[in-house]
């Protein structure tokens, strides 16, 4: 049995197929990762410590924001800037940071790319260029293809922003772990959007990317799923029959989203 606080599953790629680990922390420092491809077709437990300790400052809280902070994290911390949600709000390319210049810098003053992903339907999202594959196995995409390349944020969020009033930027995580797909191919899909991208950011278009495609380690999957919170459920004691984005999907077709646990003690064995 681990203990450890948990954070989003780390994810890389073996040629098509996904790979994941578990990762624990102690608090702020990394501890035990878990290989957890070779655990599918297992029993896993999980149990709740009902401690949750912030991300940002390891402080012990009673109730997380966004992704495992406290609320004075959530509302200061550059790690929730709103420009990751909305990155047309970036201006640190004009010298104008919304939280930490520095961070901001680091993050968004810095080649993005939008692309489009097939998760149940076809969405658009942004992301760093240094973020690919991650971003897409987060998202549980099992297709990909970038269609702009933008040298900061802001332009690719303006590219997004035009684009959404004609395709969805969100992603529906029932449809995406019950592999529902609609028939809309990623090469129609850009066919049709391009001529909506604002004619000045035009320039950042990329016009032969190949799609990526994405597969996950997953035995079957349910008809029907129900997400799972450990503050209500805080044992878990079922068998692992899949994984995708960031979910880890059981036999009874109840799910967990590991990264909206980050920050949460738990104790983990098989």
């Amino acid at each position: 049995m681990k203990l450890g606080n948990l954070r989003k599953m780390k994810a890389s790629l073996d040629g098509k197929d996904v790979q994941y680990e578990l990762m624990l922390y102690n608090n702020l420092e990394k501890g035990d990762s878990i290989k957890l491809n070779e655990l599918i077709g297992q029993p896993i437990y999980i149990e709740f410590q009902h401690q949750i300790n912030c991300v940002v400052t390891g402080e012990k809280i009673k109730k997380a924001y966004g992704e495992g902070m406290s609320y004075d994290a959530f509302m200061n911390s550059p790690m929730a800037v709103e420009s990751i949600i909305r990155p047309e709000l970036s201006r640190i390319h004009e010298g104008i940071a919304l939280r930490d210049e520095e961070w901001e810098r680091a993050h968004h003053l810095q080649p993005h790319f939008v692309y489009l992903s097939k998760t149940s339907g076809v969405k658009v999202g942004v992301t760093r260029t240094t973020q690919i594959p991650t971003r897409w196995i987060d998202q549980g995409a099992v297709e990909a293809m970038i269609i702009a390349e933008t040298p900061y944020r802001q332009a690719a969020g303006l590219i997004e922003v035009a684009l959404k009033d004609y395709i969805s930027d969100k992603t529906s995580w029932q449809k995406m772990l019950k592999n529902e797909m609609n028939d809309l191919t990623l090469e129609e899909a850009k066919e049709y959007l391009l001529e909506y991208v604002p004619e000045n950011l035009t320039q950042f278009i990329k016009y032969r990317e190949s799609i990526q495609y994405l597969n996950f380690p997953v035995l079957y999957y349910p008809q029907k799923v129900k997400s799972l919170k450990l503050d209500s459920t805080p044992i878990i004691d079922k068998k692992l029959i899949g994984i995708k984005g960031q979910y880890l999907l059981f036999e009874d077709g109840s799910v967990i989203n590991v990264r909206s646990h980050s920050g949460y003690l738990v104790k983990f064995g098989v």
